[in-house]
């Protein structure tokens, strides 16, 4: 994907993002239907969509050998942070790795670009050797990453309709067929099995904004009409794995 427009939510990539509100709700086909004409009368597509609209996440996730990840999330421990390697629409020739933090009902993510032989490395287990070269937030990630003892997990792949408002930095998100893949070395060339985590063709609403959420947008939307969830895809797709 080099040389070519990437997704809205990777053109950040190598900054700190300020803490962000996120709000998740679990719907089914028929709420997704209505909550996209809704959210299409008020917001503006991704730009960076594919002809179907939507754009295709794969997302490599970490923890360390006590799975600290995931019994953080299980019990809600508050603040918490976790680690993903990400690329779009198949091609991994733009990898991503973050570091997302969350407190409260606000999160953050930390990210930067990676090679893809260290991303080759970090599939194997091994740690990528940080030096003084390279940029000051890639440092930090990777040294984090081997301080923290993590390693490869799960592998998390989920298509992702996506329309985006500037008032407020707001996102409006529906991510369906969320599944999961324990074959890790596949992660790069896409060739794993899959499972489905969530029944019936649910999909996951999730809502990001600054610091206000417009009015017309909430209103559109009717979200106190729906039921907010903690859902965390990382969660969902380890527990069938375990």
């Amino acid at each position: 994907m080099r040389g070519e427009e990437v997704p809205y939510e990777t053109s950040r990539y190598g900054n700190v993002e300020r803490w962000r509100h996120e709000y998740k709700y679990r719907i089914d086909p028929r709420q997704e239907e209505i909550l996209k004409v809704r959210a299409q009368c008020v917001m503006m597509r991704d730009p960076h969509v594919r002809n179907d609209g939507s754009y295709l996440i794969r997302s490599l996730y970490f923890d360390d050998l006590d799975d600290s990840c995931l019994k953080e999330n299980l019990a809600g421990t508050d603040p918490r942070s976790k680690f993903r390697i990400r690329y779009y629409n198949s091609d991994p020739d733009l990898l991503i790795l973050e570091k997302k933090s969350k407190y409260r009902s606000m999160c953050r993510k930390d990210s930067c670009l990676i090679e893809k032989e260290e991303c080759e490395q970090l599939l194997r287990g091994e740690t990528v050797a940080v030096h003084a070269g390279m940029d000051k937030g890639k440092q930090k990630l990777l040294s984090e990453l081997e301080l923290r003892t993590l390693v490869p997990k799960v592998i998390v792949t989920y298509e992702r309709i996506p329309f985006v408002y500037s008032g407020g930095n707001v996102r409006v998100t529906f991510d369906r067929k969320i599944s999961s893949s324990n074959e890790i070395s596949g992660f790069l060339s896409g060739n794993y099995s899959q499972r489905p985590v969530l029944p019936g063709a649910e999909s996951i609403l999730e809502v990001k904004w600054d610091e206000v959420l417009p009015k017309h947008i909430r209103d559109t939307l009717r979200l106190e009409h729906l039921e907010w969830t903690a859902f965390s895809k990382y969660f969902m797709c380890r527990r069938f794995h375990l």
